[in-house]
């Protein structure tokens, strides 16, 4: 069995509720998709080609998923375990509030990006565990996030790059202290 099918069988034990949904024959993901290409001025246009989405106990999956592989899918999924868990922590109102509103939707978006800073803290903590401390420092890796906060993919929630480059580089060195690894390459 693969590592990510060990892992759904966790999540799925965690949230009872847990399913997969593909988003390209989903009716609101296609919705969605129009409004944040309408809100972004088509700055967002790979939401349903390029973005995994946790709404409720669904991970709406993009055509890619099938094709993911397996350490790639299990770092995903731990990245939106996080999610699933801030949804079970705050409620699904307080959820989608702290997500949609706080400072401003679009621009200056707080509540997303303090909920997302977290779910990414677990993205580089399964990148290193699954694939060595490198692969979380890899620049690539680094400036794909990063672009997250600054950039339209998530209607620029947190615009202050050099902000999100301090966390990010914080993030890995608490990582590496941590796991006892903060000399390492």
């Amino acid at each position: 069995m693969d590592l990510s099918e060990r892992f759904l069988g966790d999540l799925r034990a965690e949230f009872p509720a847990f399913r997969i949904v593909p988003k390209r024959r989903d009716p609101f993901s296609r919705a969605i998709d129009l409004a944040l290409r309408l809100v972004t001025f088509n700055g967002q246009r790979h939401y349903l080609t390029h973005y995994h989405t946790v709404i409720g106990d669904t991970l709406y999956v993009p055509d890619t998923w099938d094709a993911l592989a397996d350490l790639d899918r299990v770092i995903l999924l731990r990245h939106e375990r996080v999610h699933l868990r801030q949804r079970r922590r705050y409620g699904a109102a307080l959820m989608a509030f702290l997500y949609l509103v706080p400072f401003l939707p679009l621009g200056l978006a707080y509540g997303r990006a303090r909920i997302e800073w977290e779910a990414y803290v677990e993205t580089l903590r399964a990148t290193a565990e699954l694939c060595g401390l490198p692969a979380a420092r890899d620049p690539q890796l680094r400036e794909r996030i990063v672009r997250r906060f600054t950039g339209p993919d998530y209607g620029w929630m947190w615009p202050f790059r050099a902000s999100v480059e301090r966390w990010y580089d914080r993030a890995l060195q608490e990582l590496a202290r941590d796991s006892g690894l903060e000399g390492a390459a």
